[in-house]
């Protein structure tokens, strides 16, 4: 639990930007004591959200159903939609899930109505994430670069719309055949070495080394995210 009364709002705090599990914990204790969505105000905490993790670190477990006495009024569906949603560049989403998580368990009859703003909306922001999912998949360029001990990489730049780096690194690793890659984005970086991802603080666009760059602009891009982390 992690509130903080702020007159007649309460805080509740979460990690980053796409702190699913957070979420899921902070949800079902507000739920367990009654509070209602128009008494919450969700706060991030971006500083910890700019550190670095590993893969796993990153990768929440599935949601559960958010609140245990509800776990049959809840839908599985909403849980997966919660997944996407977070990844949303909007600054309401957790907003908008913990609503209508609070509405599925007063409402048991909005999980048929297909019609309700709330829903559509949600519905609405996991499409444009899939879709910024897709794109990030389908249109990273990679070209080779040297670290200053010779080694190999595939790097690459890209801005998406969400923040969706942390959920496609995974996809990344299993995909891609090099040994050693890394990605930049504004909000979040990624490495893998040898299968080990590393999560790492975003390049500012206006930073971004060109495509067909020297291959020098890449080095130090890649050694101003992560040597901080390697020394």
């Amino acid at each position: 639990m992690n509130w903080q009364d702020e007159g007649s709002a309460m805080d509740v705090k979460l990690t980053g930007q796409t702190d699913l599990a957070g979420f899921r914990d902070e949800a079902r204790q507000l739920l367990a004591h009654q509070v209602p969505p128009e008494d919450v105000s969700w706060v991030l905490d971006l500083q910890a959200a700019g550190g670095y993790c590993n893969g796993e670190s990153t990768q929440p477990n599935r949601p559960r159903n958010v609140a245990r006495a509800a776990t049959a009024i809840v839908p599985a569906s909403f849980t997966r939609l919660c997944e996407f949603v977070v990844l949303h560049r909007d600054g309401d989403r957790f907003a908008l899930l913990y609503r209508l998580l609070w509405r599925l368990v007063h409402e048991p009859g909005l999980r048929n109505d297909a019609s309700d703003t709330d829903m559509m909306q949600a519905q609405h922001m996991a499409h444009a994430v899939r879709r910024d999912i897709h794109k990030l998949k389908a249109h990273m360029r990679l070209r080779t670069m040297h670290d200053a001990q010779g080694r190999e990489w595939q790097v690459g730049c890209h801005e998406p719309a969400h923040h969706v780096m942390e959920a496609v690194g995974p996809w990344f690793c299993k995909r891609l055949e090099a040994p050693r890659w890394a990605l930049f984005t504004p909000d979040r970086s990624v490495r893998c070495d040898e299968g080990d991802l590393l999560y790492g603080p975003g390049v500012p666009a206006a930073r971004m080394p060109a495509f067909d760059g020297p291959e020098e602009a890449w080095r130090e891009c890649h050694e101003r995210v992560f040597a901080g982390h390697d020394g």
